[in-house]
């Protein structure tokens, strides 16, 4: 008798054990889907934060996401996205070096029959899902009105352009231009790119007070720009030359507070990357997905900075 029981519990034990193991398969088979995140470049602390959303996005999501760095190179970008396109990877999230470039760059992935989803910058060219991305246009207005604020509406200044070809450098240049139009006493005198970068912005800014001497305003597309500028600047950072940066990272938070960048327009870089993976694991789903996903955007000065940078 006890051997008839321990059999039927040992079958049942069994039953359950293949049951559970089926099932862990089959999560495992929904789960285990692999996405590639085309980054422009992981050497700003912005695209950082950007993949460190996507990534716990992807692990609460049981999605395998494979980062890779195009280290604000089109080719290698290109070359990244053929690769995607054969590597096993089910999806491409992408943010592209050159908006334009990107188009053709996705060439094999929309031949592999593969989603896209664009984010932070758009894709010319090509057919994606769906674009996660803020509002550059309404943010580079904003930048703009905040500069004008900070310099009394008149008077000279400069631009530190992005990458060029970029959605984002040409929609914050339009913002930009859009804000500026309110004041016809700010004299925009010189821009020019300085790739979004710290270090190049520092040169280009030291070589543009040489030309222009007489500024009164920075205005720049990214923090990380709008901090090469506070260095080029030194002593005269927030005080008789103003600065205005793009994104809300924590250096520029940081700078906000010591007065030395009058303001900064912080996008969420974190849920950039957190929605544009949720976004994939809907369309790798069959869900039905808006074409535009915008993350709202916010001015942030000494006033308000302490919300921002907790």
């Amino acid at each position: 008798m006890k051997s008839n029981v321990a059999r039927r519990v040992a079958a049942a034990g069994l039953g359950l054990t293949l049951a559970l193991t089926l099932s862990a398969c089959n999560r495992g088979e929904d789960a285990g889907q692999k996405v590639t995140l085309a980054v422009s470049t992981l050497n700003n602390p912005f695209f950082v934060d950007l993949r460190d959303g996507a990534e716990d996005a992807a692990e609460d999501l049981g999605i395998e996401l494979d980062v890779v760095d195009a280290q604000n190179d089109s080719a290698t970008q290109a070359n990244q996205l053929a690769t995607a396109a054969s590597d096993g990877s089910a999806g491409v999230i992408v943010n592209a070096v050159d908006s334009a470039a990107a188009g053709s760059a996705l060439g094999p992935v929309v031949d592999a029959g593969l989603p896209v989803v664009a984010v932070d910058r758009a894709v010319e060219g090509a057919e994606v899902a769906s674009l996660v991305a803020s509002d550059n246009v309404a943010g580079g207005e904003q930048a703009a009105k905040a500069l004008a604020e900070a310099v009394g509406g008149k008077g000279q200044i400069v631009i530190l352009e992005g990458v060029p070809g970029a959605s984002s450098t040409n929609e914050r240049g339009e913002g930009f231009t859009k804000g500026l139009a309110e004041f016809p006493e700010i004299e925009v005198v010189a821009q020019q790119t300085a790739q979004y970068d710290r270090a190049t912005a520092l040169d280009v800014t030291t070589n543009l007070l040489e030309g222009n001497p007489d500024i009164v305003g920075v205005l720049a597309m990214n923090d990380e720009m709008a901090l090469g500028a506070i260095q080029a600047l030194g002593a005269r950072a927030g005080e008789d030359i103003h600065v205005v940066g793009f994104d809300g990272t924590e250096d520029g938070f940081a700078a906000v507070e010591d007065g030395k960048l009058y303001a900064t327009i912080a996008q969420n870089p974190e849920e950039l990357g957190r929605q544009s993976v949720e976004v994939m694991s809907k369309v790798l789903a069959g869900e039905e997905v808006e074409e535009l996903q915008n993350v709202a955007v916010d001015t942030v000065t000494v006033e308000n900075v302490e919300k921002f940078s907790d």
